[in-house]
Order: structure tokens, then C-alpha cells, then sequence
């Protein structure tokens, strides 16, 4: 049998990038003898094993056939005699289908490594059009590579653009739509995902609380970019995604992706805000620090702060916010206790602290201006 490193780890290693985690394909050997040299088998649909020392992913090579729609639509063939060529030919992109034998050699059977170079993302073969995943998957690797100057090819596009009037899109389940989007999240430039997405007409049909009105979809893009520099929490991206969402819409766009509450938490939150005042009043942010429970989880606080940066509230107003809070949180009821503060009238007397508290930061402000 054979061993030969594909898909990823070959792209990035020609990318020159730190490759991450390798796969490999087997060709020629049967699951009895994978088991027989120590391997684990884990794969459900067709064999996978894991390698005795390095747990590493080793995949018997195999074909795929149609025979439903959407993802699990597929009849799987692995053999012996399958080739390396047959297994390379039902991956999603050319850069993505090439192979290094045991000798470091590339095998690169439909131009990948010249795609590579033209920076070009291009479909390996008709059978592209057959698994809907690969639309989110180029947008993905669009994302990814953007700040290389990667595009999406013409004819690639093209037969996105036709697998979404075909109705392929349709049959995309919301686990793997947001399985996809959270990883697009953490890619160099996020907005792309969504942008290839919108011009294959893709984000009409998975997304289409965001892919319209333009203002909503634009607004959300671009707060999503500036999120990138503030945080790479999963949270803080999608609430900025979510930002010009009214809230019962940002609360069923995450219910129907079935995000994480975290994630829905904030979108929701964030989109039931009222603009902030410029200058900042004590009022408005009393109701932010109440709203987002900073009391009991500042971590949810910090998080919907930095969705609202995200949306343009400037770092000075932020951490006036930030501040406030900060201090507010200081006010100790133990002392409280022993100025004689009871029952209800020790809540009023934390109320008031933490209000007078808020109002000395908020002033402060407005003696700056």
C-alpha cells in the first residue's frame, strides 16, 4: 500500500504557511490490514483510522456517487484499486486536491499548484455542483485567503450561482450552515465569507435575515470587519454579524441557525439597545449595565461592549463605559452593612451608591468635553 499527505497540509506547505494538521490517503490496502499495523478505525461512513502513534487521520482512498441531496446524498466506494487520482477528483478545489508521496514529490493531477499561483479558487471537476457544503466551503477558503489576493474563480461562481437556482442549497441542514459560519468567523477577513455567499445568491437562501435590506446586510459587514481587530471571540463576531438586526429578528436567525446561547445572547442583546448619547448619560449607561446582567457576568458585559466599539461607539466613550461600571461594582455591601443598611434598605442604598458611582465617571466625561 501507499501513503501519500493531501488536501490542506500540501496547500499550505506550498502557501509556505505553518501547516496545522495533516491528513493522508491510503491507496491500495484493505481495513483489515489498516487494523492489522495498529490503526483505529473511526469513521462511520467510510474508513478512517487513526494512526497508532501520531493519531493522525488516515483515509482509505475512495469515490463518492450521488444518490439524494444535500450533504449525507452520497454512495461511498472504497476499494484497493481505487487511485490516488480517483480520491483527489472528488475534492471541492484544485487547491485543495493535490498529494505528496513518501518522497516529498507533488502529485498534482488538475493544477492546483498553478492555481496557487494565479491565486485562483477553482472547482476540481463537475462533481462540485453535487454537495452544497462546497459553496460554504469556497466562501470559507475565500475568507481565508483574501489578504493573499484569492478570488473565487468565474466558473466556479458560476456553477455556484446554478446549484442555488437548482435548489441544492435548500437541502443544506442549519448545524452545517453554522458549523461553516463559525468557522468563517475566525478566517482573515470574515466579511468575504458572506460577500461570495451574496453573489452566488447563496445568503438569500441560508441567511436571509442578513442578506437583506442592503443597509442591514452592509451595516452588519462592516461592523463584522472592525470586530476582527477588537475580538476573536465567536460571540463578539456574530453579534457585530447580527448588529442591525431588530431583536425578535436577531433571536430567530440565531434560533434557526441554532447558534449557541452565548452567541444568540448577545445578538439579541445587542440588537435591544438603544443608540448610545454622545456625550454619554448616566441614565443610558445604567440601562446597559443592567440590560447585560454586568453585575453577575462581566464577561457578557465586556462582550456586548465590544460588539457596540464594533458598531462605531469610540474607545474614549467605551471606556467611560468600562470604567463606570468597574466602579459601580466596587460599591461593598458589607459596608454598607455597617453604616446600618438593612433589608430593603440596604438594596436602595447599593442602588443609589452604584448610581452615584456611575454619575461621578459620567460627569467626568462631560467636564472633559
Amino acid at each position: 500500500m501507499d501513503v501519500y499527505e493531501v488536501g490542506g497540509a500540501v496547500r499550505d506547505w506550498l502557501l509556505g504557511q505553518a501547516v496545522k494538521d495533516r491528513d493522508w490517503v491510503v491507496v491500495g490496502a484493505t481495513p483489515e490490514q489498516m487494523l492489522a499495523a495498529g490503526y483505529k478505525q473511526v469513521g462511520a461512513d467510510f474508513p478512517v483510522f487513526l494512526h497508532p502513534e501520531t493519531r493522525e487521520e488516515y483515509a482509505l482512498a475512495r469515490t463518492e456517487r450521488k444518490s439524494g441531496h444535500g450533504y449525507h446524498g452520497f454512495e461511498v466506494h472504497s476499494a484497493p484499486d481505487v487511485t490516488l487520482e480517483e480520491d483527489l477528483k472528488r475534492r471541492d478545489l484544485t487547491v485543495n486536491a493535490m498529494a505528496r508521496d513518501a518522497e516529498g514529490h507533488l502529485v498534482d493531477p488538475f493544477g492546483g499548484e498553478q492555481d496557487l499561483a494565479d491565486r485562483v479558487l477553482r472547482h476540481v471537476s463537475p462533481a462540485f455542483a453535487e454537495d452544497p457544503l462546497r459553496i460554504l466551503r469556497t466562501a470559507r477558503f475565500a475568507a481565508r485567503l483574501a489578504p493573499m489576493g484569492f478570488e473565487v474563480a468565474e466558473e466556479t461562481m458560476t456553477l455556484m450561482r446554478s446549484m442555488v437556482v437548482e435548489g441544492e442549497v435548500d437541502h443544506l441542514v442549519p448545524e452545517r450552515v453554522w458549523q461553516e459560519t463559525r468557522r468563517a468567523l475566525h478566517e482573515a477577513r470574515p466579511r468575504v465569507f458572506f460577500e461570495v455567499l451574496e453573489a452566488c445568491g447563496a445568503l438569500a437562501v441560508v441567511m436571509p435575515e442578513i442578506a437583506s435590506p442592503l443597509e442591514v446586510r452592509e451595516g452588519g459587514l462592516s461592523a463584522l470587519a472592525r470586530a476582527v481587530a477588537i475580538s476573536d471571540a465567536t460571540e463578539v463576531r456574530f453579534g457585530a454579524l447580527s448588529s442591525k438586526l431588530e431583536a425578535d429578528t436577531a433571536d430567530a436567525f440565531s434560533e434557526r441557525l441554532r447558534v449557541p446561547n452565548s452567541c444568540r445572547d448577545i445578538a439579541v442583546s445587542s440588537a435591544a439597545l438603544p443608540r448610545w448619547p454622545r456625550p454619554l448619560s448616566a441614565d443610558w449607561v445604567e440601562k446597559l449595565i443592567e440590560k447585560a446582567d454586568a453585575w453577575r457576568r462581566p464577561e457578557r458585559f465586556e462582550q456586548l461592549l465590544m460588539v457596540m466599539e464594533a458598531c462605531g461607539l469610540d474607545a474614549q466613550a467605551a471606556a467611560r463605559v468600562r470604567e463606570a461600571r468597574s466602579r459601580a461594582a466596587g460599591v461593598e455591601p458589607r459596608a454598607l452593612m455597617k453604616e446600618g443598611y438593612q433589608g430593603k434598605a440596604l438594596g436602595e442604598a447599593i442602588a443609589a451608591r452604584r448610581r452615584q458611582a456611575i454619575e461621578q465617571v459620567v460627569e467626568g466625561e462631560a467636564d472633559d468635553a
